[in-house]
């Protein structure tokens, strides 16, 4: 590796990972591509180190395999030039829970919540000496919203906006930036284990990958700490944001709502 600052990508074998990749790269950083196929890793990092001559190395992980987890924790720990870290792996399983398999559930909360959250906590305390670098957590709109087919997707989903939101507390008055980015149906290729194929989707709502992370990446340069991609009224989050406050300070009176009709 050379002496410019590195960036870190998980699942990056193809969609949202392999552009954050590319785009990231043209940027200059040098990078650590991070997936289960080795034939794809090798084939993107030879096209990114041609087209922007910067360093690539990859890295083979599987995200649900503590022992692979683990690997990349070491990577986030020990090497002082990583200075983004874009937590993308993640797994849909798309079907209602009495259909579902406890792996299928199980495997979701590895991918999507523990090792998102284990990456976090291996990359958090060099940047927070450094004073600087960038996580971005790549969440979902269904972290907001839940169908009767992805109360597992959806609770993970649910887990990396609550937690990324308390870390963004956590860092607030540091040089350490975390960015939650929610797109909605995006055309990769999560969808085709998933139980609901992307041809079964209304295609109008179907974003590209490009599109997506150049618009993540846009609201990132922009200072946003909660990026919807396509979400054209920004006051729609602000408005909901603050239906949330509201609601949680109503909460705060130790005492039964009146309806209740509690002694």
């Amino acid at each position: 590796m050379s002496d410019r600052k590195i960036a870190v990508v998980t699942g990056v074998s193809s969609g949202i990972g392999a552009v954050y990749a590319d785009r990231l790269a043209k940027r200059g950083y040098d990078l650590v591509l991070v997936a289960r196929r080795f034939d794809r890793l090798e084939a993107l990092a030879d096209k990114i180190k041609k087209t922007h001559g910067v360093n690539v190395e990859a890295l083979q992980a599987d995200l649900e395999k503590d022992s692979d987890v683990a690997k990349v924790e070491h990577l986030l720990s020990t090497n002082p030039a990583v200075r983004v870290l874009v937590n993308n792996a993640g797994l849909a399983r798309l079907k209602p829970l009495e259909q579902s398999s406890l792996q299928e559930s199980l495997a979701q909360i590895a991918l999507n919540v523990t090792a998102l959250t284990r990456l976090t906590h291996a990359v958090l305390p060099a940047l927070r000496k450094l004073n600087d670098g960038v996580i971005i957590n790549i969440a979902s709109v269904l972290g907001i919203h839940a169908w009767s087919a992805s109360a597992v997707y959806s609770g993970t989903k649910g887990f990396v906006l609550n937690f990324t939101r308390g870390l963004q507390d956590e860092l607030a008055n540091t040089g350490v930036k975390v960015q939650l980015v929610n797109p909605a149906s995006t055309a990769t290729e999560i969808w085709d284990n998933s139980g609901i194929p992307l041809t079964a989707l209304e295609q109008g709502t179907i974003m590209t990958t490009e599109n997506m992370v150049d618009a993540a990446l846009a609201g990132l340069d922009m200072g946003e700490n909660i990026t919807w991609p396509s979400v054209a009224d920004a006051t729609l989050w602000d408005k909901y944001d603050q239906a949330r406050s509201t609601l949680f300070a109503a909460t705060q009176t130790g005492k039964p709502a009146p309806r209740y009709n509690v002694a």
